[in-house]
C-alpha cells in the first residue's frame, strides 16, 4: 500500500535522468527514491512511438512493484511519446518532462533560440504542440543530437569524440546568433561544462531539472503524500554496467545510495 514513506520512482532510457533525480533529492531531502536506468535499451530517441510506449510500461510496472507513490518520467523522449498513455492506464501520478522552449522564447533578445534534443522528442506530437504556440517572430533552430546519448552511456562523457560531435552541432547555432540553448534530453545537462567551452557564457543554457523538482513537490503536497521522516534511502537499478553510474555520480553521491544491477 502506498503511503507517505513510499519512494518516488524515476525512470529514463539510461543514466541521463539522474540529472533530474539529483534536482529532486536536493529539493526534497526527506524522500526515498528508486531510479530505473534502462541503459540496455538506450537511446529511446531512435525508437518508434510504439516501442517507446512498451518500454515505458515495462519500467512503470517495475516501479509499481516497488511500491512507488509517484513516478517521474525522467526522459524527454518518453514523456513526449508515452505519458498520455501511461496516465490513461495506471492509477498513479506521473510527472513528465518537456523541453523548456517556452521560457527560452519569452526571454530571447535576438529572437533566435536553439534546441538540442533526440529525434524522438523533436518528432513527437507533444513537442509539435508546444512549439506551435511560440511567437512566429522567433526563429527556433532544432538540432538532433545523434550519438550524444550513446557516448554518455558508454562512459565517454569527456572524450575527444564527444567534443568533436558537440562542436558540429553547436557551431552552426552560434553562427545563427542564438542567445538561448534549450537542452531537450535529460542526458545533456552532464555536457554543460563542455557546451560552455564551445558556446561561451553569453548564450543561456536552459534545462528542465529545477522545474521538475518543483512540480514533484507540488504533486506530493497535493496528494498529501510528502515524507516527513528523515534518513532517506536511494536505490538506482541499472540493466547495464554499474561502473558508469558510479563514475557519473562520483562527485554527488548522497548517503544511503545503492547502485544495483538488475533485470527488468
Amino acid at each position: 500500500m502506498v503511503h507517505t514513506n513510499s519512494p518516488i520512482g524515476f525512470f529514463d532510457s539510461g543514466v541521463g535522468g539522474t540529472s533530474i533525480w539529483k534536482e529532486v533529492i536536493t529539493r526534497l531531502p526527506k524522500e526515498h527514491t528508486i531510479y530505473l536506468s534502462d541503459s540496455e535499451n538506450a537511446p529511446y530517441g531512435e525508437k518508434s512511438k510504439e516501442q517507446i510506449i512498451a518500454l515505458c510500461e515495462k519500467n512503470t510496472k517495475f516501479l509499481l512493484q516497488k511500491n512507488c507513490k509517484i513516478i517521474v518520467v525522467a526522459c524527454n523522449t518518453a514523456t513526449t511519446n508515452a505519458i498520455d498513455s501511461l496516465r490513461s492506464n495506471y492509477n498513479i501520478p506521473f510527472i513528465g518532462i518537456e523541453p523548456a522552449i517556452k521560457p527560452a522564447a519569452l526571454n530571447t533578445k535576438t529572437k533566435k533560440i536553439a534546441i538540442l534534443a533526440t529525434k524522438g522528442t523533436l518528432n513527437s506530437t507533444l513537442f509539435e504542440k508546444t512549439s506551435s504556440i511560440i511567437n512566429k517572430d522567433i526563429e527556433v533552430k532544432e538540432t538532433t543530437g545523434k550519438g550524444l546519448v550513446e557516448l554518455i552511456e558508454d562512459g565517454k562523457l569527456n572524450s575527444k569524440e564527444m567534443t568533436s560531435l558537440l562542436s558540429s552541432y553547436l557551431k552552426p547555432m552560434i553562427a545563427n546568433n542564438i542567445d538561448s540553448l534549450v537542452l531537450g534530453c535529460t542526458h545533456y545537462p552532464y555536457l554543460i561544462p563542455q557546451i560552455k567551452k564551445i558556446i561561451g557564457e553569453k548564450i543561456q543554457i536552459i534545462d528542465s531539472g529545477e522545474a521538475v523538482a518543483k512540480q514533484t513537490q507540488v504533486i506530493l503536497n497535493k496528494y498529501n503524500i510528502a515524507n516527513t521522516h528523515s534518513n532517506p534511502q536511494h536505490i538506482i537499478y541499472t540493466n547495464k554496467d554499474t561502473a558508469i553510474l558510479q563514475n557519473l555520480l562520483s562527485k554527488c553521491i548522497p548517503e544511503n545510495l545503492r547502485i544495483l544491477k538488475a533485470k527488468f
